[in-house]
């Protein structure tokens, strides 16, 4: 029987490994990961982390063939394929600090690989990684070897929060990337083998190590870049009169553009596109490409741009101060169908208005107040640090409450801000909000889904991004 070992139970390693073991039945499955509270988690009827269609396949899978574990040793020392999902964070400080992944936990990963292992092992990079990293891993595990075949792989996740078990299921692609040697061709088909189990093999690529690697960071940043694009767009629609809605549906009309990820937001978010940019900055400064780096720095300076503009427009609609006013905060998420809250916008939005003295008041149907009170207190780049190296009790701001209604978070507000696209908020009862607000009463939607002339009748005066302005904003402008 062949056993795969996957280092790190997150967001991918947790979700890839129970439809692995979904998938092929005659394959045993351990997550491992040295955090208790975690894996208990995987084994409660509680899961760690929230995604549809996950809870079904792990409790068809769990003690049979997939189990989880924090007995990390026992597991890889075992192990034929071992899959490295752990974090790779931005580093805070040193250099490349800002920029450049910080690869601690990634070495000392591959430490404990060489130390416990007993048999050959194809070890496969999971997690995102800079361009390289497997040439870094392979010296270690090769100057560690005691006489073992090591193999690496590169196997990057392509997965989107809120439909991962759908794009495991269905993948675009699956890549993976690896030595030409003999031995290398031959790991690559062992894992091959394991996805083609339900993959098609003509969406199996494989290629070199490098391009793997960055074949990852490539893809994060082009779609990075569509979302800062329709973003730039957003602003000179509000300038203009256009609506954004309209232009990037003629846009996406055109087949060598498509019509997707050009939908105008409050900026993007989640784990992977501002770090993966930030990572292909640092490569391209490193290997003498400064007018590469400078143009993928300004995807992220447009994403931030567009979060700084959103407050602006808040504070400037709200005769210019929003000090004591209750403002409701809709949505703390990154996106809609998971609780994820890494580089959510949402974080510098609340922090603006917090800088403000506004009284915020939080309702997201799926992240917990404790998550929002230790995101609003981090410092950047903590987040993808392990929990233990986070602040341990975020000091409970007097100006958050976190509520678990809409209604009881619009509750006297001055104003409302749409920060995630929960289909929840769409089907409101907007008459009953604003009949329990302050008045003037405004409606700040970061994600364009509110029907907008239905607002304004009911009498809100609201601020849809990218669409023709109220004429109570046309002559605010949003910068400080």
């Amino acid at each position: 029987m062949v056993k795969i070992c996957c280092i790190g139970a997150g967001y991918v390693g947790g979700p890839t490994m129970a439809v692995i073991a979904l998938k092929c039945p005659e394959i045993q499955v351990a997550v491992v990961d040295i955090s208790v509270p975690r894996i208990s988690a995987w084994n409660s009827d509680t899961l760690p982390i929230y995604e549809p269609g996950l809870d079904e396949v792990v409790k068809k899978c769990r003690g049979k063939n997939l189990f989880f574990s924090s007995d990390v040793e026992k597991h890889v020392s075992e192990a034929d394929i071992v899959f490295v999902s752990v974090n790779t964070p931005t580093k805070t400080q040193g250099l490349g600090a800002g920029k450049a992944a910080d690869l601690t936990y990634w070495e000392s990963a591959a430490r404990m690989i060489a130390d416990v292992s007993k048999s050959n092992k194809i070890v496969v990079e999971k997690s995102t990684v800079p361009v390289k990293t497997a040439e870094a891993i392979e010296k270690i595990l090769t100057h560690n070897s005691k006489g073992i075949n090591f193999q690496i792989l590169s196997n990057p996740e392509f997965l989107a929060e809120g439909t991962a078990i759908q794009d495991l299921f269905e993948p675009d692609r699956v890549l993976i990337g690896g030595r030409g040697t003999p031995d290398g061709q031959k790991a690559i088909k062992a894992l091959r083998d394991v996805y083609a189990h339900w993959v098609p093999m003509d969406r199996i690529i494989c290629t070199n190590l490098w391009s793997a690697e960055l074949s990852k960071l490539a893809a994060n940043a082009f779609l990075a870049q569509r979302i800062s694009s329709v973003n730039a767009m957003s602003a000179l629609c509000e300038a203009t009169g256009a609506d954004v809605s309209q232009v990037s549906h003629a846009v996406g009309k055109d087949t060598r553009i498509g019509p997707k990820f050009l939908n105008a937001s409050v900026g993007f978010g989640g784990s992977c596109f501002q770090k993966d940019i930030l990572n292909l900055v640092y490569i391209c400064e490193c290997n003498g490409l400064p007018e590469v780096a400078n143009y993928w720095k300004q995807v992220i300076k447009v994403n931030d741009y567009q979060k700084t503009r959103f407050v602006n427009r808040i504070v400037s609609s709200m005769f210019n101060t929003v000090s004591g006013k209750k403002i409701a905060i809709l949505g703390f998420a990154f996106k809609k169908d998971t609780g994820d809250t890494r580089e959510t916008p949402a974080i510098d939005v609340c922090k603006g208005l917090l800088g403000d003295k506004a009284m915020l008041s939080i309702y997201d149907p799926q992240v917990s107040e404790e998550q929002i009170q230790r995101d609003l207190s981090m410092n950047k780049f903590d987040w993808d640090h392990p929990v233990h190296l986070q602040p341990t009790s975020p000091s409970s701001m007097k100006q958050v409450s976190v509520v678990w209604d809409a209604y009881a978070a619009t509750k006297d507000a001055h104003g409302i801000c749409i920060l995630t696209e929960w289909d929840e908020f769409k089907t409101l009862d907007y008459q009953k909000i604003y009949d329990n607000m302050q008045k003037p009463a405004f409606v700040f939607d970061g994600r364009n889904i509110v029907d907008v002339p239905k607002l304004r009748e009911i009498g809100f005066i609201v601020y849809s991004i990218g669409k023709p302005l109220d004429e109570w904003l046309k002559d605010m402008p949003a910068v400080a």
